[in-house]
């Protein structure tokens, strides 16, 4: 499990450090630096499966596009050097590279201080790790079929965090058990395809999932509703609500996850109505505490408040929760401020930005 994570001129981060446990959470304004703390994680998991023992960081590599290496480099860095510390319950970390030529997509090691024997137990580097991104996909005519990513590499994305391959994963794996406490209460099954559907319903009521395997065309995906008298025909995934099939690769990426895998997941919270994603912040946070580590960007006050409540509801220790508010200072750098909780939930250092948007319109709606 990752510990610590600290960044050094990458983007638009001078000098970021940050707390990681169970649950960390990354919220804050528009392009003030949330993403590529992910970014630069993702950038170091991809050089250790291209091989290179980190010789260098690939900025145009499958899950992170950052481009060339002046957009990787802090604008206003006094050194051409970018540095990555990761702690984690096994070891310290440290990554440095340096930039040569600023028009290369190509970072090279300067100099990296870690213990290369551990590397196969770092959470980060294994095949658990999964990354969901925004621009993961909708509801698709056909989803890919995938056997060397799916069943050697155990990947839900390849290509920036997409998504594309997670109905062929949710067929693979559908007998696999979830783990204990992740379970939803609608389903007396605990098969991972059971509970996909379980946590669809706390979603949208009484709806069922139909995957159909159409060979190398790869897999369709179908919906059909419960009804008194039965079921409903089975509707293409288009013409069912948006965020039902745009949270799926979300829900499978958690309920597969076996304990201390570790998972990147970029607005969760997207297409889905306030009490959908009230009910997904539970599902992260039931995980979290069960012993999976999830890293999530938000701009959803339903998310971080569901967090709340479930520390105030005792669903996850106050002691697994990191949440870190990002802003930009004068200089442009990243400035992040670690929120503090009590053990009900309450925020002990408020900060101004800091998901109080309804407040603010309320308090201009009441004339205050």
């Amino acid at each position: 499990m990752i510990r610590q994570v600290e960044i050094e001129n990458f983007k638009s981060h001078k000098h970021t450090k940050l707390d990681f446990s169970n649950l960390t959470v990354l919220c804050g304004t528009n392009s003030s630096g949330k993403s590529s703390v992910i970014q630069a994680l993702l950038l170091l998991r991809e050089s250790y499966f291209n091989k290179s023992q980190f010789e260098y960081l690939d900025l145009k590599s499958n899950p992170v596009n950052v481009g060339t290496a002046k957009d990787a480099l802090y604008q206003f860095s006094e050194t051409d050097k970018i540095k990555f510390k990761i702690i984690t319950h096994n070891q310290e970390m440290n990554f440095g590279f340096e930039i040569k030529d600023l028009t290369k997509t190509l970072i090279s090691k300067s100099n990296h201080i870690l213990n290369s024997d551990m590397l196969n137990e770092e959470s980060l580097f294994d095949r658990n790790c999964q990354f969901i991104s925004a621009a993961r996909f909708g509801p698709q005519d056909t989803y890919e079929k995938d056997d060397v990513v799916v069943d050697i590499y155990n990947q839900i994305s390849v290509i920036r965090g997409r998504a594309e391959h997670f109905i062929h994963f949710l067929q693979k794996y559908k007998d696999q058990n979830v783990i204990n406490g992740v379970c939803s209460s609608l389903s007396n099954e605990t098969d991972l395809f059971s509970q996909v559907i379980a946590w669809e319903r706390e979603i949208s009521l009484g709806v069922n999932i139909v995957v159909k395997d159409n060979g190398v065309l790869g897999y369709e995906l179908k919906y059909q509703y419960n009804t008194p008298s039965g079921k409903t025909d089975e509707f293409n995934a288009a013409n069912v609500g948006f965020g039902l099939s745009y949270v799926m690769p979300v829900l499978v990426a958690i309920l597969s996850a076996p304990k201390d895998a570790i998972l990147f997941i970029e607005n969760p919270e997207a297409h889905l109505h306030p009490k959908g994603q009230a009910k997904l912040a539970e599902l992260i946070a039931l995980a979290a505490q069960a012993g999976i580590q999830i890293i999530i960007e938000t701009h959803s006050d339903h998310i971080f408040n569901g967090v709340r409540k479930a520390i105030f509801q005792k669903k996850i220790e106050k002691e697994k929760v990191k949440v870190h508010f990002f802003e930009l200072n004068d200089s442009s750098a990243s400035v992040s401020t670690e929120i503090q909780f009590s053990n009900n939930g309450r925020i002990l250092n408020y900060k101004e930005g800091l998901f109080d948007q309804f407040d603010n319109d309320l308090d201009e709606l009441l004339g205050l």
